[in-house]
């Protein structure tokens, strides 16, 4: 019978949401591999902050390929693993991007066509959790961890990503089930065990589901 432990689990959601706390503490209590979202070692990202629309296509093309590395380790590995941002995301970053005028339309449709061929080759996680961090609250968030790389992160720019998430999330629901969590509501790794167990195994065709953690 398949288990929590043999699951491919995606943590997804906006910047500052949350994401890497819960992948490790997930990873602890299920005694899963974490795959880190890149940052400490992101040779691109202080770059795209500083000058954005002209390195916004090569920080993706960066991303998309170590994320599509991280992607296939999972799979292959075998015995399921938590990812600190799953791959489908890199394209919500992207298409804002251009929204926003940071990207020009010919790299985005490379880009595009680059993701699409290499989703041939990946299989999609099992179940995602959507840490739904609103913009304002996500802006406060960056503000107080206080990055260097990110202190040009614009309140504008995070509106402007969120709508994309919630695209996302709707199209990415069809397919894979999503576990949709308001992340500023108090809640232990236990509890988001059990939600993640119930909403897969017991799920049926129900696809997103929210959550009310039993504490506040």
């Amino acid at each position: 019978m398949e288990r929590l432990q043999d699951l491919f689990i995606g943590i997804a959601g906006m910047i500052g949401a949350g994401k890497s706390t819960l992948a490790t503490a997930l990873g602890e209590h299920l005694g899963l591999p974490v795959y880190y979202e890149p940052v400490a070692d992101n040779e691109y990202l202080e770059d795209f902050y500083r000058d954005t629309a002209r390195y916004s296509f090569a920080t993706q093309i960066y991303l998309l390929n170590r994320r599509f590395q991280q992607h296939q380790e999972i799979i292959w590995r075998g015995g399921g693993g938590v990812q600190d941002r799953t791959i489908y995301e890199d394209a919500v970053f992207a298409k804002t991007l251009v929204e926003i005028g940071l990207m020009d339309q010919r790299d985005y449709r490379t880009y595009l066509n680059l993701f699409r061929h290499m989703s041939n080759f990946m299989c999609r996680p099992n179940i995602i959790v959507y840490l739904d961090v609103k913009p304002q609250r996500s802006f406060e968030r960056v503000q107080q961890r206080s990055r260097d790389v990110e202190t040009g992160v614009t309140l504008e720019y995070l509106t402007a990503l969120y709508a994309e998430y919630e695209s996302f999330i709707k199209d990415i629901s069809r397919s894979v089930p999503v576990i949709r969590v308001d992340w500023d509501r108090f809640r232990t790794t236990e509890e988001m065990v059990k939600v993640i167990h119930d909403a897969y195994f017991e799920g049926s065709f129900l696809r997103e589901v929210s959550w009310t953690p039993s504490r506040a």
